[in-house]
């Protein structure tokens, strides 16, 4: 495979994603692009070498298609009437502006366990006392990526 063949499987990523709230397996990305299983892992690791995915260590499982979770989370992201789940706070709030800017976060305070929503409109949050705090700066976030 080559580099349009990995564009070509990141987008189904997305798409599938985007459409289901679920990451897609090598098989269902392979079957939608007419590709093999094997093929789709080789772009899954070229593109996680890359940082553009995040696998579990089986290799073809999607943990993380940033700003996206292909595993539960916490923070969860309501657009429309699909719920998404986000590796991190962070990456909630990348979801709301890839969907369009509107949308519902919610998570939890990791000091007091208190739920937090905050609603999304046109890009924009409702008045809020959140607080964002990142335990790792962000020049070391890939050193251990599903840690941060």
């Amino acid at each position: 495979m080559n580099a349009d063949r990995d564009l070509d499987v990141r987008l189904a990523v997305y798409r599938r994603l985007i459409a289901t709230a679920a990451a897609p397996t090598a098989g269902e990305v392979a079957a939608e692009l007419g590709a093999t299983a094997a093929d789709v892992r080789e772009a899954y690791a070229r593109l996680a070498q890359r940082r553009l995915l995040v696998l579990m260590p089986d290799g073809e499982t999607i943990r993380m298609a940033p700003p996206f979770s292909g595993v539960p989370t916490q923070h969860r992201v309501i657009v429309g009437a699909t719920e998404y789940a986000a590796p991190c706070a962070w990456d909630a709030f990348g979801i709301v502006a890839v969907l369009g800017g509107r949308g519902v976060v919610r998570s939890r305070c990791e000091q007091s366990h208190a739920p937090l929503e905050l609603r999304i409109e046109d890009g924009v949050g409702a008045d809020s006392q959140w607080r964002y705090h990142a335990a790792v700066p962000a020049r070391r976030w890939w050193d251990d990526i599903v840690y941060t």
